[in-house]
């Protein structure tokens, strides 16, 4: 099974937001922590079990450099990740 990271997108298969685009900020066993850079910030982030996920393993550039380089994300580079990866 492929491993799921931070920083890769998620699509929501279950619930009031089904078939949103986030992406996972914290992964701990089958919890999984997802955010939006606005409803879903990262200070509140939504919590889905692993099962109500379809991770797309796939992680936007701009978030790649910012995790390799260990910085901090911020709600302004999600929404960024997010807006590019929509308009694909």
């Amino acid at each position: 099974m492929r491993q799921l990271k931070e920083g890769m997108y998620a699509r929501s298969l279950a619930g009031h937001d089904k078939g949103r685009l986030y992406i996972v900020s914290k992964v701990s066993g089958d919890d999984i922590w997802l955010t939006d850079g606005e409803g879903r910030n990262l200070a509140h982030p939504k919590k889905k079990k692993r099962i109500h996920i379809q991770p797309c393993f796939q992680t936007a550039s701009s978030l790649k450099a910012l995790i390799l380089k260990q910085q901090t994300l911020t709600d302004t580079d999600i929404r960024n990740a997010l807006k590019c990866k929509e308009e694909l």
